[in-house]
């Protein structure tokens, strides 16, 4: 059976735990915390990073990474795209959130709302907080203008963009970090997200020492 070591607020394991249960997978979740570089992590990653997806003699690391290869091996809920140019636009889509939403809000929040809370034990900076909020404000209505002519951020289809936003706006929104108001398109399609079965489990947990906002897990929010 796959193991995959995850960190609860890590967005990229969010985002393979939508992939896998997407596409049917059975895995057993492993609880690891990245800071500890615990020896379980390090010895599938030596990166000592999450998620690690391990299967026997198999590793598979980095979300993107890890969703490619379950769509081309297994046939059921593709992920990436049925043309050419929908596989184009749902990775472009999904690296703008991996890579731009997560440096600019989702690694703040983190930073400043759990690392220096739960782990540092140092008061957070609250310009750096004000900043990420301003850059998610920008990211949603990004995310409108993909959604005003489509259903999904890609396109017609579920698609890996809407994970890996998903995974990266759920942290943020776990962290107190986005404000919806004003963003009616983001909303509707976010709780379509919330109300698939995967996402609802995910949504469901808990870090210890930090609480979420009430709308946190309402799928009417």
């Amino acid at each position: 059976m796959w193991r995959l070591y995850q960190f609860s607020l890590c967005p990229f394991s969010r985002a393979v735990r939508l992939g896998l249960a997407e596409k049917g997978v059975v895995f057993e979740l492993v609880e690891v915390f990245p800071w500890e570089r615990s020896e379980a992590l390090t010895r599938v990653n030596p990166a000592a990073q999450t998620p690690a997806l391990e299967n026997g003699a198999l590793v598979l690391a980095d979300s993107a990474a890890i969703l490619e290869y379950f769509d081309e091996t297994v046939d059921r809920s593709p992920l990436i795209g049925a043309s050419a140019v929908g596989r184009a636009e749902a990775r472009r889509v999904s690296a703008w959130f991996r890579e731009r939403f997560y440096a600019e809000v989702t690694a703040p929040l983190m930073r400043e709302r759990m690392w220096k809370r739960v782990v540092a034990r140092q008061m957070p900076d609250g310009r750096v907080i004000r900043e990420a909020a301003r850059a998610a404000e920008a990211h949603l209505q990004y995310a409108e203008s993909l959604l005003l002519e489509n259903r999904w951020l890609a396109g017609p289809t579920f698609s890996v963009a809407d994970i890996h936003a998903a995974a990266q706006i759920s942290v943020a929104d776990y962290l107190a970090g986005i404000d919806w108001a004003g963003h009616p398109q983001a909303r509707q399609w976010y709780q379509a997200l919330k109300s698939r079965p995967a996402f609802r489990v995910i949504l469901g947990e808990r870090m210890e020492g930090i609480r979420p906002p009430a709308h946190y897990d309402d799928p009417d929010f």
